[in-house]
């Protein structure tokens, strides 16, 4: 019994160590954060609908899915490049990352509206 007490105080002590050190982070990062938890949460969405439902316009359905995984990809890299932590794209102003952020967005949905045929 005590045993599992000390992992509920560990597993308590871990999540306020994130929680605190994620407080930390700038809003635009937390913005983008929640940018890509409602693109992954949509795409768990329509695979719940098309177990429920089923999968007739299955292009319709990879539409959908790819469309929100790259998105959610792209957006983790639009953060990779706008964190000031991130020694590697210091360089690189956050105007032209949003600027790639955007262009990228928009060669993928081209891809994905020539997918649906």
């Amino acid at each position: 019994m005590a045993k599992t007490s000390s992992t509920t105080k560990d597993a308590q002590d871990l999540f306020h160590a994130i929680w605190s050190a994620y407080s930390a982070t700038p809003t635009n990062l937390k913005i983008i954060d929640l940018y890509v938890v409602f693109a992954v949460f949509t795409a768990l969405l329509q695979v719940v609908y098309m177990a429920l439902v089923g999968t007739f316009p299955f292009n319709s359905f990879l539409s959908g899915v790819l469309s929100c995984v790259g998105t959610a990809v792209l957006a983790v890299c639009l953060r990779i490049q706008v964190n000031k932590e991130n020694k590697e794209f210091k360089d690189l102003a956050p105007e032209r990352a949003f600027a790639d952020f955007v262009l990228c967005n928009l060669v993928l949905h081209l891809v994905i509206m020539n997918f649906l045929g």
